[in-house]
Parts: C-alpha cells; sequence; structure tokens
C-alpha cells in the first residue's frame, strides 16, 4: 500500500513539474509507468538499479540514466520502442532482446521518430543494438553495442538506420554484430566508430552525400560497402585484417562521384574493390592519398570500370597492386593528374634529377598476376619459383608479353608522410611498418639515382 502512494506522488510529482528525480528503491519494475507518468518533453532521471521492459515511449522524452541502470528486456521482444519525435536514451544498460530475425528484435527500435537521440549506452545479449525507421535527423553516438551469441547470419545489426536521413552516427564501439546497415539515408554522417567481428563494417545502400570519416573496420567479412548511391566522401578511415569469403576494404558498386582519401587499407584480402563505379556517363570519382599495404591485392577492377582517377596514394608490399577481374578491355582510368602519380613499392626506376618523381614510368605487366586474375585458385603459387619463372619467360618472349595494365607517368620516389587516421598502437605501428619498409624503397632508389649521376659525371 505504501509503494502505491509513494509511486502515485512520485507520478504526480512528474506531471507537474515536468521532471523527475527517483530516489533509490522506488519501484524498479516500474519504468513504464514513470514514462507514461511523464509531461511530454520532460526528463526523467532514472537511477541505478535494474528494470524490467519493455519500455515503450509515446511522446517526446528525455531519460538520463544516473549510474548505468539496466532495463532487461526479458528475452522477448524490444527493450525500448519509440515512436514520438525529440526522445532521448542515455546512459543505459540495455540488455536481453528477444531473438526473432523477422520481428528485428532490438535494444532500440524506432518508427516515425524524427530527432530520436541515442547515446552513451551499453548493448548486451542484443540481437539488434539500434534500429531506427523513418526517423530523420537520428543520432547514435557514445554507445558499445555486442551482440547475441548466435551465427553470424543470425544476428542482428548493430546500428540500422532505414530511410533516416540526415543523421549522425559517431565515436559507437561495434563488436560482433552482423552488419551496420544505412539504407535510404540520404545526407548520413558516420564519424570515429570502430567496428569488427561482423560480416560488414558499413553497408550503405541508396544513401547519397554520405560523410565517413576516421571511422576504424577492422577483422570484418568486409569493412565497407557502398551501393547505389552519389557523391560519397570516403576519408582518414583504416581499414584493416578484412579477410572474409569477399574480404574487400572498402566496396563500391553503382556508386557515382566518390571521393576517397588519407584512407589506410592494410593487410585485406582486396583493399578496393570497383564494380559499375561510376556507372553514370561524365562522371569521375578521385582516389588520393590513400596507402594499400599487405593486401593480397591492392585494387581489384572489373574489366569494364572507367573514369577513376588515382593520384599521391601508396602502393607497399601488395600480393599483387592492381587486379583486374574478367575478360574485356581495362582501360579509361588515370594513374597520372596534374603531373603526380603514385608510389609503387616494386617500382625499378630512378629519380636522376631529385625532384620526388621517376624519371621512367611505371607499368604493371605481370603475366602470373594476370593468371591468377583469371585463375583464382593459382595464389597457391604466389612467390614460388614457379611464378617467377612465369614471370622470366613473359619477358624474355615477347609472345608471352601480358598487355600492361596501367601505366603511371610520374611515379612518386617516395610514399609520402602518411601518419595513422584513426586506431590504437597497433594500427600505428602496422602502418609504421609499411612506411618503413616503403622508406627502404625510396632510399635504395635515390642511391641507384646518385650513382648514375656520379656514372655520368665522370671524363
Amino acid at each position: 500500500m505504501r509503494r502505491r502512494i509513494g509511486a502515485c506522488v512520485l507520478m504526480m510529482l512528474v506531471v507537474l513539474t515536468g521532471g523527475l528525480v527517483v530516489v533509490p528503491g522506488f519501484a524498479q519494475s516500474s519504468l513504464q509507468e514513470l514514462v507514461d507518468a511523464a509531461a511530454p518533453g520532460s526528463t526523467v532521471d532514472v537511477p541505478a538499479g535494474t528494470y524490467a521492459g519493455p519500455v515503450r515511449i509515446e511522446k517526446s522524452l528525455t531519460l538520463i540514466g544516473a549510474g548505468s541502470p539496466v532495463v532487461d528486456g526479458g528475452g522477448d521482444g524490444d527493450v525500448f520502442y519509440v515512436s514520438a519525435p525529440d526522445v532521448t536514451i542515455e546512459g543505459f544498460v540495455i540488455r536481453n532482446t528477444g531473438d526473432s530475425l523477422d520481428r528485428e528484435n532490438a535494444g532500440v527500435s524506432s518508427d516515425k521518430s524524427p530527432r530520436l537521440t541515442v547515446v552513451n549506452n551499453t548493448f548486451e545479449d542484443v540481437l539488434f543494438g539500434v534500429f531506427a525507421r523513418n526517423s530523420p535527423e537520428t543520432v547514435v553516438a557514445g554507445n558499445r553495442i555486442g551482440a547475441k551469441n548466435l551465427e553470424l547470419g543470425r544476428r542482428g545489426d548493430g546500428i540500422r538506420l532505414w530511410e533516416s536521413p540526415n543523421s549522425l552516427v559517431e565515436g559507437n564501439t561495434v563488436t560482433g554484430g552482423r552488419d551496420m546497415v544505412l539504407w535510404f539515408a540520404d545526407g548520413v554522417v558516420v564519424r570515429d566508430n570502430v567496428v569488427s567481428g561482423g560480416r560488414y563494417g558499413l553497408h550503405f545502400m541508396y544513401s547519397d552525400g554520405a560523410f565517413v570519416e576516421r571511422n576504424h573496420l577492422f577483422d570484418n567479412s568486409v569493412g565497407m560497402f557502398l551501393m547505389y548511391s552519389l557523391d560519397p566522401t570516403v576519408r582518414d578511415n583504416v581499414l584493416e585484417d578484412n579477410y572474409g569469403p569477399s574480404g574487400y576494404g572498402i566496396g563500391l558498386k553503382d556508386v557515382d562521384g566518390a571521393v576517397a582519401t588519407g584512407n589506410r587499407f592494410l593487410g585485406n584480402r582486396v583493399g578496393l574493390y570497383l564494380d559499375n563505379s561510376p556507372s553514370a556517363a561524365g562522371v569521375t570519382q578521385r582516389f588520393e592519398s590513400n596507402v594499400f599495404a599487405y593486401n593480397r591485392t591492392g585494387v581489384v577492377f572489373l574489366p569494364s570500370v572507367r573514369n577513376n582517377t588515382f593520384t599521391g596514394n601508396a602502393f607497399v608490399d601488395n600480393g599483387e597492386h592492381v587486379g583486374v577481374q574478367g575478360s574485356g578491355s581495362f582501360t579509361g582510368n588515370t594513374w597520372t593528374a596534374d603531373g603526380q602519380g603514385n608510389f609503387w613499392s616494386d617500382y625499378a626506376g630512378y629519380d636522376a634529377d631529385g625532384d620526388g618523381t621517376g624519371d621512367i614510368v611505371y607499368v604493371a605487366a605481370d603475366l602470373f598476376s594476370e593468371l591468377t586474375d583469371d585463375h583464382p585458385e593459382l595464389r597457391f603459387f604466389v612467390e614460388t619459383p614457379a611464378a617467377r619463372a612465369v614471370d622470366v619467360a613473359a619477358s624474355m618472349f615477347p609472345v608471352f608479353r601480358p598487355r600492361p595494365k596501367l601505366e603511371d607517368t610520374a611515379p612518386l620516389i617516395s610514399p609520402g608522410n602518411f601518419g595513422p587516421a584513426v586506431g590504437g598502437a597497433g594500427e600505428a605501428s602496422a602502418l609504421g611498418a609499411v612506411l618503413a619498409g616503403a622508406g627502404l624503397v625510396a632510399v635504395s632508389a635515390a642511391l641507384f639515382a646518385a650513382a648514375s649521376m656520379s656514372g655520368r659525371s665522370r671524363p
């Protein structure tokens, strides 16, 4: 009886004052009652404790957790379901959703909830973490999002935005979920997130004008895949050890107007994959100041891909710097722009005049690599005497000599000064090793050039 009276008094305070500070010991299974009693637009401060979900929020409201209160869904359905604008959920441990992919059970699920804000929460044992539908200007920031212990295909997405344009996804750590999906979300900003242990670190579709910056995507099947979208800007991200069956650091399919700068593609099966991108006539794309290092293949094209410009990039110790998958004529991409080419760790030329640009053209024409493009099973023989014998034969007998994949008319002698964009000490160390190795190549080239000039000056 006393608890009921106390609950009624506190609910009246919510209605009259528009806010509430809940004292410890208050009926900790009644978070839904507090939400129902709160005046629209009010702030509810929720103390530490464990509360039973699900919690439905059907009015504008701010819920602030003090001391990381736990909201437990009991293994059935969503934990929070939001169907109102201007709702904030901050500072909670959100756990134990249902596991129905058909119903898309989520820690925070919303529909028609513009300006939804989900910040600084921890999600545990959730199928989907945050699933925002028809919720423009959503903010998902500073959350730690885990997953259910299920097979990868049966897990939900750590974060999914559906028809939620002009949203911000920033500073989240997502581990072990299936994907992070942003579909039909124009103008979305995805910044400073760490995503690992999933299928697609980021998956964009029909999302024009996306801005993707300083994310660390590692140990996924695919780091980032963009499809059917216009004008994405992708800069200063680290794509590392994405080595699934596809294993792309970044994949582009039917994307127009992409600009990618300052990204680090490290140790992926394929650093960058281009399929029909750009797809529209007259559209160009630019890839500048990126590092492609220690990937099985740095960049893979389908043979029909045209109108991509690569300049100022560093290609370092990839199994194959550039690959072409499929038959057809591979032309129409640019490897030197405004007098600047790219750094190639296998460049055998020199810089006699010391202007930082190689004096002979870099040509990628490797018969064994061409064979592995068409027959991937031959990669088993990479770096073996058999592979070297094939290339030696091609150099000696013109009939076997492959047509060059690309020519860089102004190759760079030095890889440039690429500092780590994001990531921890491991990523910084890996990039340091890449550049140290590339630096040795540059020093060797400089010594060769000096020797050449010395020889010319002799009487």
